[in-house]
């Protein structure tokens, strides 16, 4: 069992990352704050993704399409898929990427 804060993970570039297999986890996080332009480069994992908006709006392209997300949004995104987010508001954009493996495996493309 492990208790932490946010602060105790490590952050890289815009993400706290929970890695699982750290942590006894079968599962492993990005927590994104993401400032106005800020994001990803397309990218994939052989693992499903699903991204949780809780603040801001963010353009988010997974395969051929491109949708606007706001609070709340939920994306479910199928392993191997191209896919890629970037903030398109004026606020930060705060989302939690849950990656369905205790590590993060992923190969950008671009």
């Amino acid at each position: 069992m492990s208790f932490l804060n946010l602060e105790q993970l490590p952050f890289v570039g815009m993400s706290y990352e929970f890695a699982g297999e750290k942590q006894g986890a079968p599962f492993s996080a990005y927590i994104v704050t993401a400032k106005p332009g800020q994001g990803p480069p397309l990218h994939t994992h052989p693992y499903v993704e699903v991204a949780f908006t809780l603040e801001g709006c963010a353009t988010i392209t997974v395969g051929e399409e491109t949708h606007e997300v706001n609070d709340g949004g939920i994306v479910v995104i199928p392993a191997n898929t191209p896919h890629r987010f970037v903030n398109t508001g004026d606020a930060t954009l705060r989302q939690i990427g849950i990656h369905a493996s205790p590590r993060f495996i992923q190969t950008n493309l671009a």
